[in-house]
Protein backbone atom coordinates (compact mmCIF):
# COMPACT_ATOMS: atom_id res chain seq x y z
CA UNK A 1 0.00 0.00 0.00
CA UNK A 2 1.34 3.44 -0.88
CA UNK A 3 2.12 6.06 1.68
CA UNK A 4 -0.82 8.11 2.88
CA UNK A 5 -0.94 11.64 4.23
CA UNK A 6 -1.24 10.15 7.73
CA UNK A 7 1.78 7.87 7.57
CA UNK A 8 3.82 5.45 5.50
CA UNK A 9 3.16 1.83 4.85
CA UNK A 10 4.92 0.50 8.00
CA UNK A 11 2.61 2.59 10.20
CA UNK A 12 -0.43 1.13 8.48
CA UNK A 13 1.00 -2.36 8.90
CA UNK A 14 1.80 -1.96 12.59
CA UNK A 15 -1.11 0.10 13.81
CA UNK A 16 -3.68 -2.74 13.48
CA UNK A 17 -1.71 -4.71 16.08
CA UNK A 18 -1.59 -1.69 18.36
CA UNK A 19 -5.35 -1.31 18.00
CA UNK A 20 -5.82 -5.01 18.67
CA UNK A 21 -3.81 -4.65 21.89
CA UNK A 22 -5.85 -1.63 22.99
CA UNK A 23 -9.22 -3.20 22.24
CA UNK A 24 -8.12 -6.44 23.89
CA UNK A 25 -7.25 -4.48 27.05
CA UNK A 26 -10.60 -2.73 26.94
CA UNK A 27 -12.40 -6.05 26.49
CA UNK A 28 -10.51 -7.46 29.46
CA UNK A 29 -11.41 -4.56 31.75
CA UNK A 30 -15.02 -4.20 30.57
CA UNK A 31 -15.74 -7.88 31.17
CA UNK A 32 -14.04 -7.85 34.57
CA UNK A 33 -15.81 -4.69 35.71
CA UNK A 34 -19.38 -5.54 34.70
CA UNK A 35 -20.75 -9.08 34.66
CA UNK A 36 -18.04 -10.72 36.73
CA UNK A 37 -17.78 -7.97 39.31
CA UNK A 38 -21.53 -7.75 39.77
CA UNK A 39 -21.85 -11.53 39.99
CA UNK A 40 -19.45 -11.62 42.95
CA UNK A 41 -20.72 -8.61 44.93
CA UNK A 42 -24.42 -9.16 44.24
CA UNK A 43 -24.96 -11.33 47.35
CA UNK A 44 -23.53 -8.50 49.49
CA UNK A 45 -25.73 -5.95 47.74
CA UNK A 46 -28.77 -8.19 48.25
CA UNK A 47 -27.99 -8.58 51.94
CA UNK A 48 -27.34 -4.88 52.56
CA UNK A 49 -30.36 -3.79 50.55
CA UNK A 50 -32.75 -6.45 51.82
CA UNK A 51 -33.75 -7.34 48.26
CA UNK A 52 -35.35 -10.53 47.00
CA UNK A 53 -33.44 -12.67 44.52
CA UNK A 54 -36.13 -11.94 41.94
CA UNK A 55 -35.28 -8.23 42.18
CA UNK A 56 -31.54 -8.93 42.23
CA UNK A 57 -31.80 -11.19 39.20
CA UNK A 58 -33.83 -8.54 37.39
CA UNK A 59 -30.98 -6.07 37.82
CA UNK A 60 -28.63 -8.53 36.16
CA UNK A 61 -31.27 -8.98 33.46
CA UNK A 62 -31.30 -5.23 32.90
CA UNK A 63 -27.52 -5.30 32.47
CA UNK A 64 -27.72 -8.05 29.86
CA UNK A 65 -30.78 -6.56 28.18
CA UNK A 66 -29.07 -3.18 27.89
CA UNK A 67 -26.07 -4.86 26.26
CA UNK A 68 -28.37 -6.48 23.73
CA UNK A 69 -30.88 -3.68 23.17
CA UNK A 70 -28.19 -1.05 22.63
CA UNK A 71 -26.11 -3.13 20.21
CA UNK A 72 -27.35 -1.28 17.11
CA UNK A 73 -26.73 2.13 18.71
CA UNK A 74 -22.90 1.93 18.47
CA UNK A 75 -23.18 0.88 14.83
CA UNK A 76 -25.21 4.00 14.05
CA UNK A 77 -22.74 6.20 15.93
CA UNK A 78 -19.75 4.63 14.20
CA UNK A 79 -21.24 5.11 10.73
CA UNK A 80 -22.20 8.70 11.54
CA UNK A 81 -19.31 9.99 13.67
CA UNK A 82 -16.56 7.34 13.62
CA UNK A 83 -15.11 4.90 16.12
CA UNK A 84 -13.22 7.32 18.36
CA UNK A 85 -16.19 9.55 19.37
CA UNK A 86 -18.25 6.41 20.00
CA UNK A 87 -15.59 5.05 22.35
CA UNK A 88 -15.27 8.33 24.27
CA UNK A 89 -19.02 8.58 24.69
CA UNK A 90 -19.07 4.95 25.82
CA UNK A 91 -16.50 5.72 28.52
CA UNK A 92 -18.74 8.50 29.80
CA UNK A 93 -21.71 6.15 29.93
CA UNK A 94 -19.67 3.56 31.85
CA UNK A 95 -18.58 6.18 34.39
CA UNK A 96 -22.21 7.20 34.94
CA UNK A 97 -23.27 3.57 35.33
CA UNK A 98 -20.62 2.72 37.91
CA UNK A 99 -21.45 5.96 39.70
CA UNK A 100 -25.07 4.87 40.07
CA UNK A 101 -24.01 1.45 41.40
CA UNK A 102 -21.66 3.04 43.94
CA UNK A 103 -24.51 5.25 45.21
CA UNK A 104 -27.09 2.46 45.34
CA UNK A 105 -29.35 2.48 48.40
CA UNK A 106 -32.43 1.20 46.62
CA UNK A 107 -33.44 -0.74 43.56
CA UNK A 108 -33.98 2.23 41.16
CA UNK A 109 -30.33 3.33 41.22
CA UNK A 110 -29.23 -0.32 40.98
CA UNK A 111 -31.36 -0.82 37.89
CA UNK A 112 -30.23 2.46 36.31
CA UNK A 113 -26.57 1.69 36.94
CA UNK A 114 -26.94 -1.77 35.42
CA UNK A 115 -28.64 -0.30 32.34
CA UNK A 116 -25.95 2.33 31.79
CA UNK A 117 -23.16 -0.23 32.20
CA UNK A 118 -24.85 -2.43 29.61
CA UNK A 119 -25.02 0.40 27.08
CA UNK A 120 -21.42 1.39 27.76
CA UNK A 121 -20.31 -2.22 27.39
CA UNK A 122 -21.43 -2.29 23.76
CA UNK A 123 -20.12 1.17 22.98
CA UNK A 124 -16.60 0.42 24.24
CA UNK A 125 -15.97 -3.28 23.67
CA UNK A 126 -17.77 -5.76 21.45
CA UNK A 127 -19.19 -3.73 18.56
CA UNK A 128 -16.27 -1.33 17.90
CA UNK A 129 -13.73 -4.07 18.64
CA UNK A 130 -15.07 -6.55 16.10
CA UNK A 131 -15.59 -3.76 13.57
CA UNK A 132 -12.00 -2.51 13.79
CA UNK A 133 -10.51 -6.02 13.70
CA UNK A 134 -12.60 -7.03 10.68
CA UNK A 135 -11.58 -3.85 8.86
CA UNK A 136 -7.84 -4.06 9.53
CA UNK A 137 -7.05 -7.81 9.34
CA UNK A 138 -7.86 -10.04 6.38
CA UNK A 139 -6.73 -13.12 8.37
CA UNK A 140 -9.07 -12.68 11.27
CA UNK A 141 -8.87 -15.94 13.16
CA UNK A 142 -5.85 -15.06 15.31
CA UNK A 143 -6.85 -11.41 15.95
CA UNK A 144 -10.39 -12.44 16.88
CA UNK A 145 -8.94 -15.16 19.09
CA UNK A 146 -6.73 -12.64 20.88
CA UNK A 147 -9.59 -10.18 21.31
CA UNK A 148 -12.08 -12.71 22.66
CA UNK A 149 -9.37 -14.36 24.77
CA UNK A 150 -8.58 -11.06 26.44
CA UNK A 151 -12.27 -10.56 27.20
CA UNK A 152 -12.39 -14.03 28.74
CA UNK A 153 -9.30 -13.22 30.82
CA UNK A 154 -11.33 -10.39 32.31
CA UNK A 155 -13.72 -13.04 33.55
CA UNK A 156 -10.83 -15.00 35.03
CA UNK A 157 -9.33 -12.02 36.81
CA UNK A 158 -12.57 -10.20 37.60
CA UNK A 159 -13.75 -12.26 40.60
CA UNK A 160 -10.27 -12.31 42.13
CA UNK A 161 -9.82 -8.58 41.57
CA UNK A 162 -13.15 -7.99 43.27
CA UNK A 163 -12.33 -10.28 46.20
CA UNK A 164 -8.95 -8.59 46.63
CA UNK A 165 -10.45 -5.09 46.68
CA UNK A 166 -13.30 -6.13 48.96
CA UNK A 167 -10.91 -7.88 51.33
CA UNK A 168 -8.51 -4.94 51.48
CA UNK A 169 -11.25 -2.35 52.00
CA UNK A 170 -13.41 -4.25 54.49
CA UNK A 171 -16.02 -5.50 51.98
CA UNK A 172 -16.81 -1.98 50.77
CA UNK A 173 -18.50 -2.74 47.45
CA UNK A 174 -19.30 0.94 46.92
CA UNK A 175 -15.60 1.73 46.73
CA UNK A 176 -15.21 -1.04 44.16
CA UNK A 177 -17.62 0.69 41.78
CA UNK A 178 -15.80 4.00 42.29
CA UNK A 179 -12.52 2.37 41.30
CA UNK A 180 -14.15 1.10 38.11
CA UNK A 181 -15.22 4.67 37.34
CA UNK A 182 -11.56 5.69 37.32
CA UNK A 183 -10.62 2.72 35.14
CA UNK A 184 -13.35 3.66 32.62
CA UNK A 185 -11.92 7.17 32.33
CA UNK A 186 -8.45 5.80 31.63
CA UNK A 187 -9.81 3.32 29.06
CA UNK A 188 -11.53 6.09 27.16
CA UNK A 189 -8.41 8.24 27.02
CA UNK A 190 -6.21 5.33 25.90
CA UNK A 191 -8.62 4.45 23.09
CA UNK A 192 -8.76 8.06 21.92
CA UNK A 193 -4.97 8.25 21.83
CA UNK A 194 -4.44 4.96 19.96
CA UNK A 195 -7.15 5.13 17.31
CA UNK A 196 -6.27 6.77 14.01
CA UNK A 197 -8.40 9.23 12.07
CA UNK A 198 -11.29 8.27 9.82
CA UNK A 199 -9.19 8.72 6.66
CA UNK A 200 -6.54 6.27 7.84
CA UNK A 201 -9.19 3.78 8.92
CA UNK A 202 -10.93 3.92 5.53
CA UNK A 203 -7.60 3.37 3.73
CA UNK A 204 -6.73 0.41 5.98
CA UNK A 205 -10.17 -1.13 5.42
CA UNK A 206 -9.88 -0.78 1.63
CA UNK A 207 -6.49 -2.50 1.74
CA UNK A 208 -7.98 -5.30 3.84
CA UNK A 209 -10.79 -5.80 1.33
CA UNK A 210 -8.32 -6.08 -1.54
CA UNK A 211 -6.21 -8.62 0.34
CA UNK A 212 -9.26 -10.66 1.26
CA UNK A 213 -10.55 -10.61 -2.31
CA UNK A 214 -7.21 -12.03 -3.48
CA UNK A 215 -7.48 -14.84 -0.90
CA UNK A 216 -11.05 -15.69 -1.87
CA UNK A 217 -10.08 -15.85 -5.54
CA UNK A 218 -7.75 -18.75 -4.71
CA UNK A 219 -9.04 -22.30 -4.18
CA UNK A 220 -10.58 -22.85 -0.72
CA UNK A 221 -8.12 -24.23 1.81
CA UNK A 222 -9.07 -27.10 4.10
CA UNK A 223 -12.79 -26.50 3.77
CA UNK A 224 -12.94 -22.95 5.19
CA UNK A 225 -15.80 -21.38 3.22
CA UNK A 226 -15.87 -17.60 2.63
CA UNK A 227 -18.26 -15.58 0.54
CA UNK A 228 -16.99 -13.35 -2.25
CA UNK A 229 -19.96 -11.01 -1.83
CA UNK A 230 -20.99 -8.29 0.59
CA UNK A 231 -24.44 -9.38 1.65
CA UNK A 232 -26.93 -6.68 2.56
CA UNK A 233 -28.67 -6.88 5.92
CA UNK A 234 -31.98 -7.55 4.17
CA UNK A 235 -30.50 -10.46 2.23
CA UNK A 236 -28.75 -11.93 5.27
CA UNK A 237 -31.86 -12.00 7.45
CA UNK A 238 -33.72 -13.96 4.77
CA UNK A 239 -31.39 -16.96 5.19
CA UNK A 240 -31.96 -19.74 7.79
CA UNK A 241 -28.25 -19.70 8.62
CA UNK A 242 -28.60 -16.23 10.10
CA UNK A 243 -31.28 -17.43 12.51
CA UNK A 244 -29.28 -20.49 13.53
CA UNK A 245 -26.35 -18.22 14.35
CA UNK A 246 -28.73 -15.83 16.08
CA UNK A 247 -30.09 -18.71 18.18
CA UNK A 248 -26.56 -19.85 19.03
CA UNK A 249 -25.63 -16.35 20.18
CA UNK A 250 -28.87 -16.16 22.17
CA UNK A 251 -28.23 -19.51 23.83
CA UNK A 252 -24.66 -18.76 24.85
CA UNK A 253 -25.71 -15.44 26.38
CA UNK A 254 -28.68 -17.06 28.12
CA UNK A 255 -26.42 -19.56 29.86
CA UNK A 256 -23.42 -17.25 30.26
CA UNK A 257 -25.19 -14.37 31.97
CA UNK A 258 -27.11 -16.77 34.22
CA UNK A 259 -23.98 -18.67 35.22
CA UNK A 260 -22.08 -15.48 36.02
CA UNK A 261 -24.95 -14.05 38.06
CA UNK A 262 -26.42 -17.09 39.84
CA UNK A 263 -23.84 -19.89 39.90
CA UNK A 264 -22.17 -18.66 43.12
CA UNK A 265 -25.52 -18.40 44.90
CA UNK A 266 -26.63 -21.79 43.49
CA UNK A 267 -23.50 -23.63 44.59
CA UNK A 268 -23.41 -22.06 48.05
CA UNK A 269 -27.01 -23.17 48.58
CA UNK A 270 -25.88 -26.70 47.76
CA UNK A 271 -23.25 -26.61 50.49
CA UNK A 272 -20.25 -25.30 48.53
CA UNK A 273 -18.19 -22.55 50.16
CA UNK A 274 -18.22 -19.08 48.63
CA UNK A 275 -14.50 -19.29 47.93
CA UNK A 276 -14.81 -22.55 45.99
CA UNK A 277 -17.91 -21.33 44.14
CA UNK A 278 -16.04 -18.17 43.12
CA UNK A 279 -13.06 -20.27 42.10
CA UNK A 280 -15.29 -22.37 39.83
CA UNK A 281 -16.55 -19.18 38.19
CA UNK A 282 -12.97 -18.12 37.59
CA UNK A 283 -12.07 -21.60 36.29
CA UNK A 284 -14.97 -21.36 33.85
CA UNK A 285 -13.59 -18.05 32.61
CA UNK A 286 -10.07 -19.53 32.47
CA UNK A 287 -11.34 -22.31 30.19
CA UNK A 288 -12.96 -19.62 28.04
CA UNK A 289 -9.58 -17.99 27.73
CA UNK A 290 -7.79 -21.12 26.60
CA UNK A 291 -10.36 -22.24 24.05
CA UNK A 292 -10.71 -18.77 22.52
CA UNK A 293 -6.96 -18.60 21.99
CA UNK A 294 -6.91 -22.05 20.37
CA UNK A 295 -10.13 -21.42 18.46
CA UNK A 296 -8.82 -18.17 17.02
CA UNK A 297 -5.77 -19.96 15.59
CA UNK A 298 -7.88 -22.82 14.21
CA UNK A 299 -10.55 -20.53 12.74
CA UNK A 300 -8.49 -19.77 9.62
CA UNK A 301 -7.83 -23.48 8.97
CA UNK A 302 -10.94 -25.33 10.22
CA UNK A 303 -14.44 -24.25 9.34
CA UNK A 304 -15.79 -22.33 12.35
CA UNK A 305 -19.02 -24.34 12.05
CA UNK A 306 -17.24 -27.27 13.66
CA UNK A 307 -16.11 -25.01 16.47
CA UNK A 308 -19.71 -23.91 16.93
CA UNK A 309 -20.96 -27.50 17.12
CA UNK A 310 -18.35 -28.36 19.75
CA UNK A 311 -19.20 -25.21 21.69
CA UNK A 312 -22.94 -25.81 21.82
CA UNK A 313 -22.58 -29.42 22.87
CA UNK A 314 -20.19 -28.47 25.66
CA UNK A 315 -22.43 -25.63 26.81
CA UNK A 316 -25.43 -27.96 27.17
CA UNK A 317 -23.39 -30.48 29.16
CA UNK A 318 -21.93 -27.78 31.41
CA UNK A 319 -25.31 -26.26 32.21
CA UNK A 320 -26.81 -29.66 33.01
CA UNK A 321 -23.85 -30.51 35.26
CA UNK A 322 -24.15 -27.22 37.14
CA UNK A 323 -27.78 -27.94 37.95
CA UNK A 324 -26.78 -30.94 40.10
CA UNK A 325 -23.23 -29.97 41.09
CA UNK A 326 -22.24 -30.24 44.74
CA UNK A 327 -18.95 -32.14 44.52
CA UNK A 328 -15.67 -31.40 42.78
CA UNK A 329 -16.07 -33.74 39.76
CA UNK A 330 -19.45 -32.29 38.77
CA UNK A 331 -18.26 -28.73 39.36
CA UNK A 332 -15.27 -29.38 37.10
CA UNK A 333 -17.62 -30.69 34.38
CA UNK A 334 -19.74 -27.56 34.77
CA UNK A 335 -16.78 -25.17 34.69
CA UNK A 336 -15.09 -26.92 31.77
CA UNK A 337 -18.22 -27.42 29.67
CA UNK A 338 -19.65 -23.96 30.26
CA UNK A 339 -16.28 -22.30 29.76
CA UNK A 340 -15.57 -24.15 26.53
CA UNK A 341 -19.07 -23.52 25.21
CA UNK A 342 -19.30 -19.88 26.17
CA UNK A 343 -15.77 -19.19 24.98
CA UNK A 344 -16.09 -20.74 21.53
CA UNK A 345 -19.67 -19.79 20.66
CA UNK A 346 -19.15 -16.02 20.43
CA UNK A 347 -15.91 -16.50 18.48
CA UNK A 348 -17.45 -19.01 16.07
CA UNK A 349 -20.57 -16.90 15.47
CA UNK A 350 -18.51 -13.75 14.81
CA UNK A 351 -16.31 -15.58 12.29
CA UNK A 352 -19.21 -17.36 10.58
CA UNK A 353 -21.10 -14.10 10.09
CA UNK A 354 -18.05 -12.68 8.32
CA UNK A 355 -17.45 -15.85 6.30
CA UNK A 356 -21.10 -16.21 5.27
CA UNK A 357 -22.07 -12.56 4.63
CA UNK A 358 -18.82 -10.60 4.08
CA UNK A 359 -17.38 -7.50 5.76
CA UNK A 360 -19.21 -4.75 3.88
CA UNK A 361 -22.27 -4.76 6.15
CA UNK A 362 -20.91 -6.85 9.01
CA UNK A 363 -21.11 -3.91 11.43
CA UNK A 364 -24.89 -3.84 11.03
CA UNK A 365 -25.34 -7.64 10.74
CA UNK A 366 -23.29 -8.37 13.86
CA UNK A 367 -25.00 -5.55 15.76
CA UNK A 368 -28.37 -6.98 14.78
CA UNK A 369 -27.26 -10.37 16.08
CA UNK A 370 -26.26 -8.82 19.38
CA UNK A 371 -29.79 -7.44 19.80
CA UNK A 372 -30.85 -10.92 20.89
CA UNK A 373 -29.05 -10.23 24.14
CA UNK A 374 -32.14 -8.24 25.11
CA UNK A 375 -34.16 -11.46 25.28
CA UNK A 376 -31.45 -13.75 26.64
CA UNK A 377 -30.94 -11.33 29.51
CA UNK A 378 -34.20 -12.60 30.96
CA UNK A 379 -32.22 -15.66 32.09
CA UNK A 380 -31.29 -14.36 35.57
CA UNK A 381 -34.81 -13.00 36.14
CA UNK A 382 -36.36 -16.36 35.27
CA UNK A 383 -33.76 -18.01 37.47
CA UNK A 384 -34.70 -15.70 40.36
CA UNK A 385 -38.41 -16.42 39.89
CA UNK A 386 -37.81 -20.18 39.85
CA UNK A 387 -35.56 -19.85 42.90
CA UNK A 388 -38.20 -17.97 44.89
CA UNK A 389 -40.91 -20.47 43.90
CA UNK A 390 -38.96 -23.73 44.16
CA UNK A 391 -36.17 -22.92 46.67
CA UNK A 392 -33.49 -23.82 44.15
CA UNK A 393 -31.78 -22.88 40.87
CA UNK A 394 -31.41 -26.42 39.49
CA UNK A 395 -34.47 -26.33 37.21
CA UNK A 396 -33.19 -23.12 35.62
CA UNK A 397 -29.92 -24.63 34.43
CA UNK A 398 -31.67 -27.82 33.28
CA UNK A 399 -34.13 -25.80 31.19
CA UNK A 400 -31.33 -23.81 29.56
CA UNK A 401 -29.39 -26.98 28.78
CA UNK A 402 -32.41 -28.18 26.79
CA UNK A 403 -32.57 -24.93 24.83
CA UNK A 404 -28.90 -25.24 23.87
CA UNK A 405 -29.40 -28.86 22.80
CA UNK A 406 -32.02 -27.78 20.23
CA UNK A 407 -29.67 -25.18 18.72
CA UNK A 408 -26.89 -27.79 18.67
CA UNK A 409 -28.97 -30.03 16.40
CA UNK A 410 -29.66 -27.12 14.02
CA UNK A 411 -25.95 -26.25 13.84
CA UNK A 412 -25.06 -29.84 12.95
CA UNK A 413 -27.17 -29.63 9.78
CA UNK A 414 -26.28 -26.01 8.86
CA UNK A 415 -24.46 -25.32 5.58
CA UNK A 416 -23.23 -22.02 4.01
CA UNK A 417 -25.98 -19.81 2.51
CA UNK A 418 -26.44 -19.86 -1.24
CA UNK A 419 -25.04 -16.99 -3.30
CA UNK A 420 -27.23 -14.03 -4.11
CA UNK A 421 -26.94 -10.74 -6.00
CA UNK A 422 -25.17 -8.41 -3.57
CA UNK A 423 -23.12 -5.24 -3.45
CA UNK A 424 -19.46 -5.39 -4.43
CA UNK A 425 -17.08 -6.37 -1.65
CA UNK A 426 -16.19 -3.43 0.59
CA UNK A 427 -19.33 -1.33 0.29
CA UNK A 428 -20.17 0.76 2.18
CA UNK A 429 -16.77 2.30 2.81
CA UNK A 430 -15.50 1.84 6.35
CA UNK A 431 -15.45 4.67 8.85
Amino acid sequence: MTASPEGPTPTIALRPWLLLAVFSLVGFLINASTFYSLGVVLPDMVRDGGWSWTAAGFGFTILGAAVGASSYFPALLIRRFGVRPTLLLGAGVMIAGFGCLSATYGLPSYFLGAALCGVGYQMMALIPGTHVIAATFHKRGLPFGIFFTASALGGVAGPWMVLAVMGHFHDDWRLLWRLWMLVSLVMGLVCAAALGGRRWFAQAADQTDRELAAVIAKPARKGVWRTAEAWTVQAAVRTPQFYILLAAYFGHLLVGVTVSSLSVAHLTERGVTTTIAGAMLSLEALVQTGVRAVGGVLGDYIDPRYLLILALGSLAIGSAALSVASNVPMMLIYATGSGLGFGLTALAVAMLLLNYYGRGHNLEIFSLTCLVGTVSALGPTLGGVLRDSSAGFASTFQLYAGVIAVVFVAAVFMRPPKSHSALPVGEPSAR
